[in-house]
């Protein structure tokens, strides 16, 4: 949760923004928070989803061999005995048990699996904009837009509290909108949306 360093700092707004959106469509569109489709927030309906840099702990019953403690790669896979390289990124814990259970019963009969997590990757996101102290900060798993403000020590007296967005890598609703009144109050959507590492949350 500090700062990362001035070189991050340092570069130009836009170049920043068009690192983190991935996209030129950006300052047009937008969908309101409130707005977004159930699949955008996987987490809110489904429990955790797995994400690069987590730790995993697979354990199956009764076959210590197999069982293992990996963490995810970039590549959002993780190694493991017998089945080697197996995507986990984007899953629940739950299905990821599922799908190995099915993997695994070409070597052993009725395979129980439970996969838990045990470490959290910390989500880097860049806070741009009317804020007091722009910059890009380290927040602990599960944070929202609210606690990235704070991070960046609050709105300043220029900013327009309904234009606080969000660019997230490879949403195709343009940026996602929020209101500061329904952040600080906790309504709807804006209470459980979670930041992911990447996102870019600015203030206008």
């Amino acid at each position: 949760m500090t700062p990362l360093p001035r070189s991050v700092l340092s570069l130009p707004l836009a170049a920043l923004l068009a690192l983190a959106s991935g996209c030129a469509h950006l300052q047009g569109a937008f969908t309101w928070v409130d707005e977004l489709p159930s699949e955008a927030a996987p987490e809110e309906v489904g429990g955790y989803v797995i994400a690069h840099g987590d730790v995993l702990s697979v354990r199956v019953w009764n076959e210590e061999g197999m069982s293992a403690r990996p963490r995810v790669r970039e590549d959002g896979q993780i190694s493991l005995p017998f089945l080697n390289d197996v995507k986990a990124v984007g899953l629940t814990p739950a299905v990821l048990a599922q799908q190995l259970q099915a993997r695994l019963k070409q070597f052993i009969s009725n395979p129980v699996v439970a996969v838990a997590l045990e470490e959290r990757q910390p989500v880097s996101v860049s806070v741009l904009g009317q804020v007091t102290e722009p910059g890009a900060y380290t927040l602990e798993p599960g944070r929202g837009v609210l606690h990235a403000l704070a991070q960046a020590k609050g709105l300043t007296q220029f900013a327009s509290e309904d234009r606080i967005f969000v660019l997230r890598k490879g949403f195709q609703g343009g940026r996602i909108r929020f209101r500061y009144d329904k952040l600080t109050r906790a309504e709807g959507r804006s209470a459980t949306f979670r930041l992911q590492s990447g996102d870019v949350v600015v203030v206008e």
